[in-house]
């Protein structure tokens, strides 16, 4: 570079530090003002003076702008030590700053009018004395971020002991050990196998074995935007058996991947909803003669308004897997009986017009239309002794407020004691006057209604006289319920009464189960107990996963326990038989002050076993440079934050951890005989604010025009109540999480003791950001981990496309695949024909979180040189 582009240098670099220098001390100014950092307004300063100092040509700019990295360096390491990664926030601009202005043409530019029209080969010594000390404050900075590499601040490093018992105990319902068959593999949930051909020594070796896509993905015209294929598949003998987003049930060889049999419902169409997706199938293997003793008992005791209603469902009948005919022709001897072709919801009629036919066994399908449809695992036919005919369940029978599509079941029922037990989500904030939240448990083999459990009238559950409705607008549970048949209970985690932010004419009764998780007897549905996780919820703390059934060894005796992750980050273990907590919960004092017409509780339960984060500080705020991290700081003190728990608000208030929940449906997975929990806990804060409704027909929040067809909800609007609400991810400028990294992390807690026995950053930001770096940042997911008796893990729940495989004892991940699209759904395991133990995953991504969209069912296995 020649003399006259060197002088050219400090000017234009000089700008820079100017533009830097004004919005750091305006920002920095406001931060101030706010009760914030004086940092920014201080560096600000600095920027503007270096700026005026290279404008100048004044080799006094290079020892200012030292200063000024060495003042950045010292505040950081006080804030955040030795973290890399908020280093790099604070220290990543100003670092490639001083390298620029160490360059030889921009130190020319400085001494330029000492040596015009000369050809000095050196500058003079009193440059030397300004780039020397910026040279070494570059080099400190330098060798304290490769110091912060060699660490991670946020690791907990442990080792579990090997397991002293050879197998597991046994679980709920004898599964055998190649197969699952119940969304956590029993009804017990605990998303263990006891398989043990993949271990740590050969998990590398793993590969695909056959992948089978279903054509299903999402993007129709009128789907939601949280469109997920979030199933996890049955393995029953040699089949597994799947549901898709738009709700096809698929049965597919286990060992081979080919297609068997499938079977469209056919939904209603132009539904309002919030969610589409299907978790997953129930199996009902056939009603052996004490099983049909029971229900019939308990059908008799629970009714005196219905006619009794028989069916043979001790006829001998073919298993799953049975030759089956095409899914597409109906058998000679199948009949079709004359039914309407609609419910009176506007559902069509399953019987109507699908094939039909007579079923033993059969599995269970829940649909967005809501209706729980019964179907042949041998050749998918609706059953046609199911329903009265219909083959179906009508679940809008009986409810309040009939709007299709705002009530529905996103995940598969119970299957206990002869009866097909299920609840349903309704719409979270469009309204005051939703369906209701009802349990309801229907005879497997008639569909008749044995009993329902009504939050807004827990104590009747003689089934529901005709034309009478249930209570409006009670608590419901969307998620996944777990039953001890040898105790007669059934565990239901409960959601929260609408509208989730704002609870001022909630009703006693129904406040009681909000965000609970209560016990009912399978019999009866008469209530044993109940478990509140959250009072009072006014952050969409609804109990979001499967309750794990484990029993653990406590000071010498054994104590059958529920384990339940929630979304604030709490994971209560209570006693099973009585809902007293196994390990300790002390209930803590919380900030006060809700809006107007509602109230707060004034304390929350926290467990002994917490993976609740700790309140967020300024020096908490994150973002890509230190510009858009003062802008973090000055949201933070915009709006309303007291820690955890604090109450949305007029203001704008900050909610952490946000409702994406630090465990959400994918839960936990539990080890029955190390007698631990594998966790996958997520860290995103999100913003609350309530906007003041003037009436019930204006849209506050969902302001934008909807696609002409579409009738989905208007979210968030809240009609009926007092406010509206705004909510959303707490983001910077620059679209990235305004607290730092990580935000995802795999952990082992000890069940007896509570203790976190190792916990490890997980997932990369490749997919995340605009360009694919591999960062190991620690990223968030949705979907649930599995383990096994091998001693292994798989998770691929993250939001970068993997599935990983790590070694229980220690948490290293071992073994890693790309996914064609984003993983959010729960792998499982099962023995092929073939004798090989096969690892399943679904690669179909998540309309929430925009990973990518895909139909992939991905099986892998050992080579057959590789099982042990």
């Amino acid at each position: 570079m020649d003399n006259r582009a060197a002088s050219r240098a400090p000017v234009i670099t000089g700008l820079v530090f100017l533009l830097i220098g004004l919005v750091l001390a305006g920002g920095g100014l406001w931060l101030a003002s706010l009760g914030g950092s004086w940092f920014y307004l201080l560096a600000g300063l600095g920027f503007i003076t270096t700026a005026a100092l290279l404008w100048m040509r004044r080799p006094a700019a290079l020892l200012v702008y030292a200063a000024l990295l060495l003042a950045t360096l010292a505040w950081s390491l006080w804030e955040a030590g030795l973290d890399w990664w908020p280093l790099a926030t604070r220290l990543g601009l100003l670092f490639l700053l001083a390298i620029w202005l160490l360059l030889p043409w921009v130190r020319r530019g400085l001494v330029a009018r000492h040596s015009e029209g000369t050809k000095a080969a050196a500058s003079p010594p009193r440059a030397r004395k300004g780039w020397i000390p910026l040279a070494a404050v570059t080099a400190l900075v330098l060798l304290a971020s490769v110091v912060s590499w060699t660490r991670d601040a946020h690791r907990i490093d442990g080792r579990l002991p090997a397991p002293t018992a050879a197998a597991p105990p046994p679980a709920a319902g004898d599964v055998p050990p190649g197969e699952w068959h119940a969304y956590g593999r029993t009804g017990y949930g605990q998303r263990y196998s006891p398989l043990r051909q993949i271990t740590p020594a050969n998990l590398d070796q793993l590969e695909v074995a056959w992948t089978y896509r279903t054509g299903d993905v999402r993007g129709r015209p009128g789907d939601p935007e949280e469109t997920t294929f979030e199933v996890t598949p049955l393995k029953i003998d040699n089949r597994l058996f799947l549901c898709t987003p738009h709700q096809s049930v698929i049965a597919v060889d286990a060992t081979t991947g080919e297609e068997v049999w499938r079977l469209d419902p056919r939904i209603q169409e132009d539904l309002a909803l919030q969610h589409l997706t299907c978790r997953g199938l129930s199996w009902y293997p056939g009603t052996p003669a004490r099983e049909e003793r029971d229900t019939s008992e308990a059908v008799a005791a629970n009714t005196d308004t219905r006619a009794s209603e028989s069916a043979d469902a001790t006829t001998a009948g073919p298993g799953p897997d049975a030759p089956a005919p095409a899914a597409g022709t109906a058998r000679a001897d199948a009949t079709t009986p004359a039914l309407d072709a609609r419910t009176p919801s506007g559902a069509p009629v399953a019987a109507a017009g699908l094939p039909t036919g007579s079923c033993t066994a059969r599995l269970f399908m829940p649909t967005a239309d809501g209706r729980l449809i019964a179907i042949n695992p041998n050749d998918g036919r609706v059953c046609e002794d199911f329903g009265n005919g219909t083959g179906q369940v009508d679940l809008w029978r009986n409810m309040p407020e009939v709007n299709p599509g705002s009530y529905y079941s996103t995940s598969p029922p119970v299957v206990a004691g002869g009866l097909v037990i299920i609840g349903g989500t309704v719409l979270d904030n469009v309204s005051t006057t939703e369906p209701s939240g009802v349990i309801r448990a229907f005879d497997a083999r008639t569909g008749e209604l044995v009993w329902n459990w009504d939050p807004g009238d827990p104590e009747d559950t003689l089934p529901i006289a005709p034309g009478e409705t249930y209570s409006i607008s009670t608590p419901n549970s969307w998620s996944i319920s777990s039953v001890d048949e040898a105790l007669g209970l059934v565990y239901i985690p409960m959601g929260n009464q609408p509208p989730d932010q704002w609870g001022g004419n909630r009703d006693p009764e129904g406040a009681r189960y909000s965000s609970s998780v209560v016990a009912l007897d399978i019999a009866t549905g008469q209530l044993r107990w109940v478990f509140q996780t959250v009072h009072h919820d006014l952050w969409d703390y609804d109990v979001p996963a499967q309750p794990s059934l484990i029993d653990l060894d406590i000071g010498g005796e054994t104590v059958p326990a529920l384990v339940q992750p929630t979304k604030q980050g709490e994971i209560f273990v209570l006693d099973r038989r009585t809902g007293e907590p196994v390990l300790p919960v002390e209930e803590v004092p919380v900030p006060q002050g809700a809006a107007a017409g509602d109230h707060t509780a004034p304390t929350q339960p926290v467990s002994a076993l917490s993976f609740g984060p700790p309140d967020l500080t300024g020096a908490d705020m994150w973002g890509a440079t230190l510009i858009d991290q003062m802008f973090c700081r000055i949201q933070l003190h915009k709006l309303r934050y007291e820690g955890r728990y604090t109450p949305p608000s007029e203001q704008g208030s900050l909610i952490h951890p946000g409702n994406f929940g630090v465990f959400n449906w994918g839960g936990v997975a539990v080890d029955p005989v190390r007698q631990v929990a594998f966790a996958t806990p997520a860290y995103l804060a999100f913003t609350s604010k309530l906007i003041p409704r003037e009436d019930d027909e204006t849209l506050y929040v969902q302001t934008g025009d909807a696609p002409p067809h579409s009738p989905l909800p208007d979210l968030n609007e809240n009609f009926g109540a007092p406010f509206a609400v705004q909510m959303g991810p707490f983001l910077s400028p620059l679209a990235l999480p305004c607290h730092e990294p990580p935000w995802g992390y795999v952990a082992v807690a000890d069940l007896t003791t509570g203790e976190v026995v190792w916990q490890h950053r997980n997932g990369t930001v490749r997919d995340l950001a605009p360009i694919p770096l591999p960062f190991r940042m620690g990223v968030p997911g949705i979907g649930g981990p599995m383990m096994t008796a091998g001693g292994v893990a798989f998770y691929s729940g993250a939001m970068d496309y993997y599935i990983r495989g790590y070694d229980v004892a220690t948490g290293e991940e071992l073994w890693q695949d790309r996914l064609p699209a984003g993983g959010q759904a729960t792998p499982m395991t099962y023995q092929g024909a073939d004798g090989r133990q096969y690892l399943l995953v679904i690669a179909g991504g998540h309309g929430s979180t925009g990973t990518k969209t895909g139909d992939y069912v991905i099986a892998y296995a050992l080579p057959g040189d590789a099982r042990p």
